[in-house]
């Protein structure tokens, strides 16, 4: 499948105020086997400057639905989205189909301010809550693909079945092979008439859990430590706020980043996103794990995606895509390659 040249984020949501100038909210896994572990993380994340929390209910030991959601929602700093994942849908309840949809039914009744429910079983759950449903809670309908991102065309057709169930909020979470497959999800992501989550798991995807707060995405997930994550890929919450300065990206940050692979152990981000900082650039530097660069530079070339530094293996076959190399610059040398066009 070949991927669309990346089009310019116009059109975006923004919020007014100098902290903040996005709309887009940082929820925090929370995956504790007991409700106290999960009462601690749920202020560890409050603490951290979560938008909400995501309570991962099959995660839970010795599990009393109306017990533990009661307390949950009470103890809880910030709004919760309750989550009850089956192992059909990559999580871990592996019960009673009908009993886990009443468990999520009555989250809902007790308080929730989000519902994630899988689109396979949506339109049966969004009939079943018709004229029950609390104002303020919001179903989230969500689609996982752990195989591969499909097509454009695939994905808006699968976005529309999700609208169709009844959701309030999109939500769609693929796999990326390369790199370019998140440029399929940031142009369904930023044309988007309804709120979205648009996310690409794997390590080739950590872009579209960074740049959806320019692309128009609804949230993204940030986790409280490292390795400690609901699906993989994702970034922490401390690393989204400090490192990537999320608050302030919005449709016209300028996309910079390190080309390598591997490339997660470049400290290029902290040096350049700091710079950025400090002088009030609007870019962010970001990690980019790429297979084939002349298929990346193909895809990533609209002027949203302003600059590159190029490592390992990837240096001469960058030199080749440059329409211009400066006669003295050497292979072994290189560092910036720019906006390369084709």
């Amino acid at each position: 499948m070949e991927s669309p040249n990346l089009l310019v984020a116009s059109g975006s949501k923004l919020v007014s105020g100098s902290m903040r100038k996005n709309p887009t909210l940082i929820c925090v896994p929370i995956m504790g086997e007991s409700v106290d572990k999960m009462v601690v993380d749920m202020g560890k994340a409050n603490a951290s400057g979560a938008d909400l929390v995501e309570i991962r209910l099959d995660g839970l030991k010795n599990f009393n639905p109306r017990e533990n959601i009661k307390t949950l929602i009470k103890e809880s700093p910030v709004p919760t989205l309750f989550t009850y994942r089956p192992i059909w849908e990559g999580g871990q309840y592996d019960g009673d189909e009908n009993k886990r949809v009443d468990v999520l039914r009555l989250a809902m009744e007790l308080g929730a301010d989000y519902i994630d429910v899988e689109l396979q079983v949506a339109r049966e759950f969004n009939d079943s809550v018709r004229g029950k449903k609390p104002e303020k809670c919001k179903v989230i309908v969500s689609s996982h693909n752990y195989q591969y991102t499909p097509s454009v065309e695939d994905l808006s057709n699968l976005v529309a079945r999700i609208q169709a169930s009844g959701a309030d909020i999109v939500k769609f979470a693929t796999t990326a092979l390369d790199i370019t497959d998140v440029a399929r999800v940031f142009q369904i992501t930023v044309h988007s008439q309804v709120p979205i989550i648009g996310l690409v798991m794997g390590e080739r995807g950590l872009i579209s859990r960074i740049l959806c707060a320019k692309f128009g995405g609804f949230l993204t997930f940030g986790t409280l430590e490292n390795g400690i994550v609901s699906a993989p890929g994702q970034p922490t919450i401390k690393d989204l706020l400090d490192l990537y300065n999320f608050r302030q990206m919005g449709p016209d940050t300028k996309v910079f980043g390190i080309i390598g692979k591997p490339v997660g152990h470049s400290k290029s981000p902290i040096l350049y996103n700091e710079a950025f900082k400090s002088v009030g650039f609007n870019g962010v530097f970001v990690h980019l794990l790429v297979d084939d660069i002349a298929k990346f530079f193909q895809t990533y070339s609209s002027n949203d995606f302003a600059g590159f530094s190029c490592t390992i293996p990837h240096k001469e076959a960058a030199v080749k895509c440059c329409d211009e190399v400066d006669t003295v610059a050497k292979v072994d040398l290189m560092s910036v390659v720019g906006s390369a066009q084709h």
